[in-house]
Order: C-alpha cells, then sequence, then structure tokens
C-alpha cells in the first residue's frame, strides 16, 4: 500500500531540523526501498523549509503511522502537523526513475485537498513533466480525498493548472526539491 506522507514545518524550526539531519537521513535509510519519491518544500525565497514529502509503500496503516510519527523531526517537534493519506501511484515508477532525472529546479509539489466527487483519477495525457501522480484516499483506499502531484513546471500557476480547475477545496503548491543524502 503507498502512502502520501506531508510533514508540515512549524515555525522557527529550522535550527532544530538543522541540527537534527543526520538523524532524519539515517531514519530515511532505513526506507530506501520503499520509498517512491521524497524530499523538503520551501517557501517563495525557495531556500526556508517549509515541509517534507515523503511518498512510501507499507504494508498497512499501522506501518504508515510508524514511519510518520517515529520520524525524528516529529518526535522532537520540528513539524506543526502532519498530513499522512493512502495513495495510488498512477506512474507507476520512483522519482529516481523520472525521465528528467531526480534533481533540478522549477519543481513542485500540487496539492488538491478534495471536495465532492473524485477528481484528477487518471493521468493526465501529453504530460512528461509529471514526477509523481496520485489520488488521496482514506485509509481503506475506498474514498478519494483529492489528488497529489509532483511535477517539474516553469512557475507555481502552471504547476497549479495540472489539477483541474474548481474540483477542489484547496489547491496548496509548494516549491519542492527531490530529497535525500547530498
Amino acid at each position: 500500500m503507498e502512502y502520501f506522507c506531508y510533514h508540515r514545518d512549524r515555525l522557527g524550526s529550522l535550527p532544530l531540523r538543522e541540527e537534527l539531519l543526520e538523524e532524519h537521513w539515517s531514519y530515511m535509510d532505513g526506507y530506501e526501498k520503499e520509498l517512491i519519491a521524497r524530499g523538503p518544500t520551501f517557501a517563495g525565497d525557495g531556500e526556508t523549509p517549509t515541509g517534507s514529502v515523503h511518498i512510501v509503500d507499507l504494508p498497512d496503516p499501522a506501518a504508515a503511522r510508524a514511519f510518520a510519527f517515529d520520524e525524528p523531526n516529529y518526535q522532537a517537534g520540528a513539524y506543526r502537523d502532519v498530513l499522512l493519506r493512502r495513495w495510488r501511484n498512477l506512474l507507476g515508477r520512483t522519482m529516481w526513475e523520472f525521465p528528467g532525472g531526480p534533481s533540478g529546479s522549477d519543481r513542485y509539489l500540487v496539492l488538491g485537498l478534495g471536495s465532492g466527487p473524485a477528481a484528477d483519477v487518471d493521468v493526465p495525457s501529453d504530460r512528461d513533466d509529471l514526477i509523481a501522480f496520485g489520488p488521496l484516499l482514506s485509509d481503506d483506499g475506498s474514498t478519494w480525498l483529492g489528488t497529489a502531484v509532483l511535477l517539474r513546471a516553469p512557475d507555481p500557476d502552471t504547476a497549479r493548472a495540472v489539477l483541474t480547475a474548481d474540483r477542489y477545496a484547496d489547491v496548496e503548491v509548494h516549491d519542492w526539491e527531490a530529497g535525500g543524502r547530498r
């Protein structure tokens, strides 16, 4: 079962995140084979971290909750909240298999938080800019709750346009960078 996990930073937590960087990376090393995508999000300045995305394949909801809440930054109080949802990998690949490579600029996380009938449940055609794409689902996988996308785009408005307009209660666009040890 695939899960989308987005830890949102607590205001002023950058020094704590920097202090725990090696612990965070070591923790994620333990999930190397299960990770589909990972990486930090940033404020509009492109430098101030605002959160951390992890898409991971785990056996069940209990394992996903353990992954999200045992993470060292979460345990130390660096994050203000966690979005954890079942997710379906509609591209069938990891970020490391993205034809454009795992790194580069102009990459975004787009979160469409659902309301009403499901939207964007199929991969858009003719989109070679998609790094990860899939629906956010309830724990049992039966209810659509939104859509999460990682993609390469020239600007936030173009990134936002990957989702169907007016089909979401809220859409968030975050600068994103592929994560992992440097």
